[in-house]
């Protein structure tokens, strides 16, 4: 086996692709996250190793009234094969989708002979398909033998991967390499390099309610509060992070002064001491909030992806990629992108990884996205050279 597109069955990964865009996986619709893990669960039964579902990680989530509850998710699809292998890696992608049950976009359209638009078919459940029959090649040639690996396909990268990072970080542990099947970062092929970090934040103020015409000064205004940390957090702002105050909820009628208050931001750092940094300012300004406002703060979350860098170990990856492309006629190259994924988790593990080795496509995230259907079978082949060169040492 050489990784070749002639060991690829190109129509049956489009039939799978389609028949898994056809499930509802939106990150909350936990009946269509099960529906779709038993269809993977079969299909990745294909492979010579065990496969479970394993279930999601606590996770506890802020609502409106500032009150945690606990936030629900589907269970998460590993596979082992070869575990006892000298050489290990890990495969790695996401079941769930960003469009909800109740979103308009849940069909699948031919915009021409080459391009299907549908919810997930790029992101990722073509991605998926790659992994699976790049994985299905590799075991039909004659270096399996050499290689181990675990896959990894979560239920809630759409959302942060909260229930499913330890997970990441366990079956990430030892491995020598990895690869993770999120789309092209440009429809040509281009893959992501280094990422920036994200983290999200709530936080929940607590002031005195009063009536607004009668004794305003004897409340205590939760709202005003919020919005003097609003523009606290932008002065932050630096070449290093930015951040974004995305909701602020709270308040009742008019004529009342607001007690209660949830805001909520996003913060993209592009190092991890900006991401620290950050968290120590945050802590400070809380306590100003408090003294100025006379209010009650209590914060929830923070950066939960790191930055990935790209260090000698991950970039002789991406050149193992790229020599790969070239024996293949595919010109592979890389930019670096502000968008995050589960490959920022797996860096932060010290595991060298390449994070979109899935389909060709665009406009993901919107009810335009498409996958080039060719690319299929051109980045299964592609995978599938990686992994067996991964299999004959090439990084060691």
């Amino acid at each position: 086996m050489d990784g070749t597109k002639g060991t690829i069955d190109a129509a049956a990964m489009l039939a799978q692709v389609q028949a898994w865009s056809a499930v509802n996986t939106g990150t909350a619709n936990l009946a269509g996250l099960a529906s779709q893990a038993a269809m993977l669960a079969e299909a990745f039964a294909a492979l010579p190793g065990t496969v479970e579902l394993v279930d999601p990680a606590p996770v506890t989530a802020i609502a409106a009234d500032g009150s945690a509850y606990d936030k629900p998710h589907g269970q998460h699809l590993v596979v082992r094969v070869r575990p006892q292998a000298s050489r290990r890696i890990l495969l790695t992608g996401h079941m769930d989708t960003v469009f909800p049950l109740d979103h308009p976009f849940q069909r699948q359209a031919w915009l021409d002979g080459e391009t299907l638009n549908g919810p997930g078919v790029a992101d990722m459940k073509g991605g998926i398909a790659v992994m699976l029959h790049a994985l299905l090649a590799f075991e039909a040639g004659g270096h399996a033998s050499g290689l181990g690996y675990d896959v990894l396909i979560n239920s809630d990268e759409e959302t942060g991967s909260l229930a499913s990072a330890a997970l990441i970080a366990e079956l990430a542990a030892g491995k020598m390499a990895a690869l993770t099947y999120e789309p092209a970062a440009l429809p040509d092929g281009t893959l992501a390099h280094e990422r920036g970090g994200t983290g999200n934040y709530s936080i929940t103020f607590t002031g005195k309610s009063a009536h607004a015409g009668r004794n305003p000064h004897e409340g205590r205004n939760a709202i005003v509060a919020a919005a003097d940390l609003i523009l606290r957090l932008k002065a932050l702002e630096t070449a290093e992070i930015t951040i974004n105050p995305a909701k602020l909820e709270g308040g009742s009628a008019n004529n009342v002064v607001p007690d209660h208050a949830v805001l909520r931001f996003n913060v993209r750092p592009r190092t991890v001491e900006a991401g620290a940094a950050f968290d120590h300012a945050l802590s400070h300004l809380l306590v100003d909030i408090e003294t100025a406002h006379q209010v009650a703060t209590h914060r929830h979350g923070g950066v939960t992806r790191p930055p990935k860098k790209v260090d000698a170990a991950a970039q002789a990856l991406f050149d193992l990629v790229r020599q790969c492309g070239a024996e293949l006629g595919q010109d592979v190259r890389w930019q670096s992108t502000g968008g995050v994924c589960d490959g920022n988790n797996i860096a932060a593990c010290g595991v060298p990884v390449v994070d979109t080795m899935g389909v060709r496509g665009g406009a993901i995230h919107s009810p335009d996205e498409y996958l080039i259907v060719p690319s299929l079978a051109e980045r299964a082949a592609l995978s599938a050279r990686v992994i067996e060169r991964l299999a004959q040492g090439a990084l060691q």
